[in-house]
Order: structure tokens, then sequence, then C-alpha cells
């Protein structure tokens, strides 16, 4: 059964999702908090507050680290696990797969990091996922999570295809992995019309890039790249779980669940869409209607 984890640092929207009964766990990230501070009231007291998102939840909870190389990647997860961890034995630390944010950085600070930690039995989530390739050196690294990005494959496989409208694409709209394939094959086609076969022969580089329009190693959707990564993994002895993340739509939880994702972890307003739909309010509408005072008494003697 996948898991469903919340991605949030809301208390309240946690509270509410423990109340449930089908929280398995919480991710967050500095961006999370940022967003939890801003919504409280009065100065927030950070430290209590991680505390108590520990207490609530009786499963893993991903906490992010801030540094970029991985020494101090290291120090501050020992840091993070020292503090919290005794509080309810679920800290999990989340280290990015790679944290080079330009072409003359390193670009193995992260898993040689994820090394480090895993040895010493410090769980990780490998989080910012872009690429199947980037989750084989997590698991390799010995990563517990890999954490694949849905939604931002998604927004930059639509930036390749120009449907750029705006700063921010909305969160309910999905482009289905066949819908792009379509796409690429009637732009290949195009392109191959006004091209010679010598050109696409000889011209290596071009003819790659033809032929690899998308997104990187020919993935079409980020729920195509979580397809990919679930079936390299299975090939294999790993034991690293997928946690499927940067998740907008219901649908993208339900495809994921087909392949036999591990975890999903969840923004407050899937977890709710996923259980709403208007034939069973109507349902439930037409029940209520038809009950005889006889029966609804019978019910509550």
């Amino acid at each position: 059964m996948m898991d469903i984890f919340v991605d949030t640092a809301d208390l309240d929207e946690i509270k509410e999702a423990e109340s449930w009964g089908i929280l398995d766990g919480v991710t967050t990230n500095p961006s999370l908090i940022k967003k939890a501070a801003s919504s409280e009231q009065g100065e927030m007291n950070l430290e209590e507050h991680i505390s108590e998102i520990l207490r609530t939840v009786d499963g893993p909870v991903s906490l992010e680290v801030t540094a970029v190389d991985q020494q101090d990647m290291v120090d501050e997860a020992e840091t993070l696990y020292d503090k919290f961890n005794e509080i309810n034995d679920n800290v999990v630390v989340k280290i990015p797969v790679n944290t080079s944010m330009g072409k003359n950085d390193d670009d193995f600070e992260g898993v040689k990091a994820i090394k480090s930690l895993s040895e010493t039995g410090i769980p990780v989530n490998c989080t910012l996922v872009m690429k199947p390739n980037q989750a084989i050196m997590a698991a390799k690294a010995g990563a517990e999570y890999v954490s694949p990005f849905l939604g931002r494959i998604d927004d930059h496989i639509r930036d390749q295809m120009g449907l750029k409208r705006g700063e921010d694409y909305p969160k309910g709209t999905y482009y289905p992995s066949e819908m792009v394939e379509r796409v690429r094959n009637y732009h290949i086609q195009r392109r191959i019309s006004e091209r010679s076969p010598e050109d696409i022969i000889y011209k290596d580089e071009e003819s790659m890039e033809l032929f690899y329009w998308g997104n990187d190693d020919g993935v079409l959707s980020g729920v195509d790249m979580v397809w990919s990564i679930k079936n390299i993994l299975d090939n294999y002895t790993f034991d690293t779980k997928i946690i499927a993340a940067s998740i907008r739509t219901a649908r993208q939880v339900r495809q994921c669940a087909e392949i036999g994702v591990e975890i999903s972890t969840l923004p407050f307003s899937v977890i709710e869409d996923m259980m709403s739909h208007h034939k069973t309010s109507e349902g439930m509408k037409a029940f209520d209607d038809d009950v005889i005072p006889e029966y609804r008494s019978l019910l509550r003697d």
C-alpha cells in the first residue's frame, strides 16, 4: 500500500491529516518552514514548532539541511538528528542530490554527504531528484528515500514545448506523457521534412537534440520519470524507497499508485481533492432524501 505523507510545516494541517487516519509521514523544507512562520501569529519558536510536528506524527519527518558542501551538510544533518530524533525517533534528513548552482560548482557534494550519513546510520531523503540517473546515484550512495519532483519536471517539459504562460502554470493543469510524446513526434516529423537525410545522419549532435527533444534522458513527464526510477530500483537490490514529490493533482497520485511507488508526499489541497467527487455528493444527497422516518428512528433508539 502506498504511504501518504503531507508536504507541509503547518501544524494545523498536519494535525488535521493525522485525525483522518491516513497520515504516514511529513516532509518539510526551508520554503515550507518560511510559509508556516509567516502564517503564525506572533514570533514562531522554531525549535518547539519542529518538536511538535515530530510528536504529532508517528512516521518519518523529513528535515532539510541548508549547506551546500559535503562536510557542512553532514554537520547540519548530525545537528538536526541529535537535537530532534530523541523526541519520537522519526527524523529523516533531506539532502539535495546535487547542490551545484553554477558551472564551477561540484556536482557530487550531495551524494558524498549521503554516503557519509548512510554509513553513520542517519536516514537520508535525497531531494531535488529531476532525472532517473540522479536517483541511481543517490541509491548507490545509500539514500533511504529518493524524492523525484514530478511537478517541476512537468513545468520544465512544458517550457521546452513553448507553452509558457506567465510566471507559473496553474496547479491543476496536467500534460500526460502520451500528449507530450505526440507533440514531440510532430516536431520531429516537421523538422525531418525540412532537412536532408545526410544532415540527420552526419550531424550527430543536432540529430541527438532532434530525437531526444524533451526532458533529459527522454523523460516525457514527471510520472514518466517516476515510472523509470521505479523500474530501475526494482531491477536491483536497492532498499531505497521513492517519495513522489512536487505533486499537484490527484491524477498524479493515482498514477504513482498504479506504478507501485512506495510513498507520495502531498500538499494538503491534493489530499482533499482525492476524497472529493460531485457524484459522491450527489449520491449522498439522494440517499439522505430517501431515508424514511421509521428507519432513521430505528437507528437512533
